[in-house]
């Protein structure tokens, strides 16, 4: 039995995932495979750390240790080949926050910025909610997978845009870009002088035959224009901690960064973020690749199922992430008509496909990172709704 296969009650510790899912969804005893938390405990050396500052008993004000910088930096090149140096570090509460800070310390009101649909819903909620203009060069699908369009990327540039914002890995899609593409778009932004913000959350959660690639390590000129966003939330689902880090180079786009988030009132992170964070990058490594190969399986198993006994819902075949993103089109169901059986019929909680933007509708998100039994549970329920 894998450790990933224990069962854990996350009834009554305030889990959105277990506990907001009536809220939001307005039904009762739906099963939750939507919001991208994972159902796992974290490594025990992270829990070891957590509970050796708990049991210290004084929570004063907190500075971020070299230590911690120092794992960060040692993680990046063992996991990634990437060197990065740690005066580059700028601590975050969360990647959606230090997005939407370098919006703000970036671009003015009116600019627009480049997001390629379907993507991750904040993009969109970033972009509007400080006043900027979506500017979307769409994702083209082909075969069971999304390439870039470099033309339309190209055309979207010329509008002046200041900032494109990249999801890499892909959510909701599962792709993890290759170098080779990422250089192609990394140099048409040099071209026409465009900063990259570069969301790396899921960069460690990459199954076996594939290879992530941060967008900063492409090349010294790439480098010196983006700013990129990591954290270890996704890879040891620790989003509760709070902790993320935006990787910035070049020190005057660094400063504005910085400057912005001293403006907003950003100072630091609260000491259980930088705890966990630390513990998670120097101990978690052979805990993320026993993560990795249950995923794997159960990415696997989904889709088997779904071949058999629902094959007119296409997955897009995932390289990284613990999301399937499923193609239900072929159902003939209108968005409406989907979200209605999946949650009055098959009472399951899934991401409805509209909420990532233009190419969504007649998708669904579906979160596997979960014991194998709630995956089958979820998939029976989904047979239920939509055979």
């Amino acid at each position: 039995m894998s450790v990933f296969d224990e069962k854990i009650d996350r009834s009554k510790t305030a889990s959105v995932k277990w506990e907001l899912t009536k809220v939001i969804f307005g039904e009762e005893d739906l099963w939750p495979m939507w919001v991208a938390d994972m159902d796992f405990k974290p490594p025990k050396a992270v829990l070891d750390a957590l509970k050796k500052r708990l049991d210290h008993g004084i929570f004063g004000y907190t500075f971020v240790p070299n230590t911690t910088s120092q794992a960060i930096v040692e993680w990046l090149f063992k996991r990634h080949q990437w060197e990065v140096n740690p005066s580059w570090l700028s601590y975050c509460g969360g990647v959606v926050q230090a997005i939407s800070t370098a919006i703000t310390a970036f671009t003015n009101e009116g600019d627009p910025i480049i997001i390629q649909s379907p993507v991750y819903t904040p993009f969109f909620d970033m972009v509007e909610k400080n006043n900027r203009k979506v500017v979307n060069s769409p994702l083209i699908r082909e075969g069971n997978k999304y390439k870039m369009d470099f033309a339309g990327f190209e055309s979207a540039l010329k509008e002046g845009c200041k900032v494109f914002i990249l999801c890499n890995p892909h959510n909701p899609g599962g792709r993890v870009w290759t170098k080779e593409e990422l250089l192609k778009i990394g140099e048409l932004c040099l071209k026409y002088n465009c900063l990259i913000l570069s969301d790396e959350i899921h960069s460690d959660l990459i199954y076996k035959a594939y290879k992530h690639t941060p967008m900063a390590s492409i090349s010294d000129e790439i480098s010196e224009k983006t700013v990129t966003f990591v954290a270890p939330s996704k890879t040891f689902n620790l989003a509760g901690l709070h902790s993320a880090v935006a990787i910035i180079k070049n020190p005057t786009l660094r400063k504005q960064f910085n400057q912005v988030q001293k403006r907003q009132g950003h100072f630091g992170l609260n000491i259980f973020g930088i705890v966990g964070m630390e513990a998670a990058y120097r101990e978690g490594e052979a805990w993320l690749e026993d993560l990795i190969d249950y995923l794997e399986e159960n990415k696997n198993y989904a889709i088997a199922f779904l071949k058999k006994h629902l094959p007119k819902i296409t997955c897009m075949e995932p390289e990284g992430t613990y999301l399937l993103w499923l193609d239900c089109r072929e159902l003939g169901f209108s968005d409406e008509e989907l979200r209605q059986l999946l949650l009055e019929k098959g009472k399951l909680a899934l991401e409805p496909g509209p909420k990532y933007g233009p190419g969504g509708n007649g998708f669904v998100r579906m979160n596997i990172a979960c014991p194998r039994d709630y995956l089958i549970e979820g998939l029976n329920r989904l047979k239920k709704a939509l055979s």
